[in-house]
């Protein structure tokens, strides 16, 4: 019941929300009298933080339409390649003209997005960073409510296959980047491939601030999921998707849910925020102002994950550890990362991370012990968080770069 009456509450806020946005213009558009009355940027600003903080956030855009390769413009197409009931391959296909030959031979990368919540264009500053020297594809996961539950459920495994379909499908000269959640499916995925001794490995798998073994400085995250009981999650965060969505009936983790999650973890920072939202609306400073709205219109906007999903990755990432135990089996098939041997790997850690704690990316070499030593690299990221890690300044300045020059190395 408690998404239904998310809904409902939704649907009866629905009316303050437009009320105030439309309010929060009556008092700032100058050809209004009311944005000439006394206190008319303060009451603006105080029902526009009401409409934030109430209106629904959908889906942003990646919103990339060009890039500068070699100091040419080239505009950025984005093409979904490859559409699965569950996600969408999206390729950043560069329209080069006659003067710009360089992107039709850079080296094509895989960037596997999370599914833990936000939607993969959270990615954004990943993607644009990446793009001058590389031919980009994505994995745009789909809002689980917007999936009829007539195309089955997807699992664990599931995402794993969904991998593996990706890297063949770009064939042998790929380039696989995982963020986060990923990098376990993504390992997973490599070492069966290599156990079936696979012609089309990448060259390559660059995996940032993952859980590979959850064990190694755990967090705040990693303590709610090994301290809560199995039964715990299944009957406290799993809910039917109400008659109003396209995956109605279909048992998920819902975003709202999530949402509340995030914000949980620091809400004394978020109160604070919004609060400076309201400052800087009513002193006039447009320029915070936007880049405030810009952050909380991606970190709002969040989707409900399957609830297989979500439930086996609890389990087996989190509770029984099963990938650095060697006790992970895929439908029959044990995960062996031993078993890879042709494929460079860079682990890369924030030294700030609270989601991922330091050593949990890195545990992947102790796995992977038949990839020769020159082929493997590891860097931890001073000063950095976990969303610094692929999104900010440090990440242009310090971590990019790096990938870029491993993916050359190793091309």
């Amino acid at each position: 019941m408690l998404y239904q009456l998310h809904e409902m509450n939704r649907t009866l806020l629905s009316p303050l929300v437009q009320w105030a946005e439309a309010s929060s213009k009556l008092f700032t558009n100058p050809v209004s009298p009311f944005a000439h009355t006394p206190f008319a940027q303060r009451i603006a600003a105080g029902y526009e933080l009401m409409f934030r903080l109430g209106k629904e956030y959908e889906k942003p855009a990646f919103g990339i339409t060009s890039v500068e390769v070699d100091g040419h413009r080239v505009a950025i197409i984005e093409d979904a390649v490859l559409d699965k009931p569950f996600c969408k391959l999206l390729h950043f296909r560069k329209e080069c003209s006659a003067t710009v030959a360089a992107p039709l031979d850079q080296p094509k990368v895989l960037l596997v997005a999370p599914l833990s919540g936000h939607h993969a264009t959270l990615l954004r500053d990943t993607v644009r960073e990446l793009l001058p020297n590389h031919d980009v594809y994505i994995t745009d996961w789909t809002d689980a409510r917007m999936v009829a539950l007539d195309k089955g459920a997807f699992h664990l495994h599931d995402y794993i296959y969904y991998v593996q379909e990706f890297i063949r499908y770009l064939g042998p000269d790929l380039h696989v980047i995982s963020v986060c959640q990923p990098t376990v499916p993504v390992l997973a995925a490599i070492s069966l491939m290599a156990s079936a001794e696979e012609k089309c490995l990448p060259k390559t798998m660059v995996m940032m601030g993952g859980p590979i073994d959850s064990r190694k400085s755990p967090t705040q995250v990693n303590d709610l999921a090994m301290n809560k009981p199995f039964a715990w999650f299944e009957n406290n965060v799993i809910y039917s998707v109400p008659p109003n969505y396209p995956g109605y009936g279909r048992r998920v983790y819902p975003g709202f849910l999530q949402h509340a999650g995030f914000v949980a973890m620091n809400p004394r920072r978020h109160a604070q925020s919004h609060w400076e939202f309201y400052l800087h609306l009513r002193e006039g400073d447009n320029e915070s102002a936007e880049e405030h709205r810009k952050f909380y219109d991606e970190y709002n906007a969040v989707l409900d994950m399957p609830a297989e999903y979500y439930l086996e990755t609890i389990k087996t990432v989190f509770q029984d550890h099963a990938l650095p135990m060697g006790t992970w089996d895929v439908e029959g098939k044990r995960v062996r990362p031993q078993d890879i041997k042709t494929v460079a790997l860079f682990t890369i850690e924030g030294e700030l991370d609270d989601i991922s704690g330091s050593g949990q990316t890195s545990a992947a070499h102790e796995l992977c012990v038949q990839i020769p030593q020159h082929m493997k690299q590891h860097y931890t990221a001073p000063k950095c968080g976990h969303y610094g890690i692929f999104s900010g300044r440090r990440w242009r300045e310090m971590i990019a770069p790096k990938i870029g020059e491993f993916i050359r190395t190793h091309r």
